[in-house]
């Protein structure tokens, strides 16, 4: 699987999300917790400061090799900070189909919206779903995608249906998407699993979104996910249980004391920082709050403050 990172709070030192911490993004490209294998596909991130000359526009790094051998990281990202970070490392199939350019990487940025997009999971059959949604998607979108992977295509059909930005304009988009890859499947007869992991982050705002469908196109999943990550790597129920995989969030304030995605506990008024993470990235997960399948998470800055608001789909 893929790996998400992202940071919305007080302007920080881009290494002390993506380089110093033991269990940094860098060092899950090559060792994570939760997945057996290497995320070897490349990597990249999306940062905004207010030190940025446009700092309402994302400084964006996009590179098609493992996050563990780009040798820009060592001077690139000590010399950077933000306030907002949306990064990805990259897994693809250990496979000569695999395509592995600079153009597939994440986090995706389209002229014509602030939202940038990070994707963990996969939309099976996707080329072909396209027969049914490719009506469904904005000129001004299709015309901008230029790599040849599901979730370039999901962040086009994404921003093509969302009419509103705020909280309810993201669920109705989010829904009626899913509701349409589902549709299309039935209708093409190429019913299976969709995962939608997914992270948007534009200037002083984060949502993340844990939705997708099972193997019969169903949204209410049943089974224990405890039972299922035990499965064997590559079976139905192994994937079943990537699918369920929750999302991870950490909020607190004074993030940058520490250097090892430490945070000090606090009461929610009094939140000023937030990170969201495909796996918690601390030995102490007791603070981490997990984002479970079928749950979105709004995060905004509001003066020195964070709001937060959590909605099922």
């Amino acid at each position: 699987m893929c790996r998400i990172l992202a940071y919305l709070g007080p302007e920080l030192p881009l290494e002390n999300l993506l380089l110093k911490p033991t269990n940094s993004l860098v060092n899950q490209s090559r060792a994570p917790e939760h997945h057996p294998l290497m995320q070897l596909a490349g990597w990249g991130f999306a940062a905004w400061s207010d030190n940025f000359l446009r700092p309402d526009v994302p400084l964006r790094y996009r590179r098609a090799v493992p996050a563990f051998f780009d040798d820009n990281t060592g001077t690139l990202i000590p010399a950077l900070q933000g306030h907002t970070v949306l990064a990805h490392i990259r897994a693809s199939t250990y496979q000569s189909e695999a395509v592995i350019a600079d153009e597939n990487c994440h986090p995706f940025c389209y002229e014509g919206t602030p939202w940038s997009m990070a994707h963990n999971g996969s939309l099976p059959n996707w080329r072909i779903l396209q027969r049914e949604l490719l009506s469904h998607c904005k000129d001004e979108y299709l015309g901008q995608m230029c790599g040849t992977t599901d979730t370039e295509f999901v962040y086009a059909l994404f921003l093509s249906l969302l009419e509103e930005d705020d909280g309810d304009g993201f669920q109705d988009a989010l829904e009626r998407m899913l509701k349409l890859i589902i549709k299309s499947m039935r209708k093409l007869k190429m019913v299976s699993h969709s995962k939608l992991k997914l992270a948007f982050a534009c200037q002083n705002r984060v949502v993340a979104v844990n939705y997708g469908s099972g193997f019969h196109g169903e949204t209410n999943i049943e089974g224990e996910l405890e039972e299922l990550r035990n499965a064997k790597v590559g079976s139905r129920e192994f994937l079943l249980s990537t699918i369920l995989e929750p999302l991870y969030v950490l909020k607190g304030r004074d993030f940058h004391k520490y250097e090892d995605y430490q945070i000090d506990a606090c009461h929610e008024h009094q939140t000023t920082a937030a990170v969201l993470a495909s796996e918690p990235l601390t030995e102490d997960t007791e603070d981490w709050l997990e984002l479970e399948f079928g749950k979105m998470i709004l995060m905004e800055r509001d003066g020195d403050g964070l709001r937060t608001e959590v909605r099922a789909l």
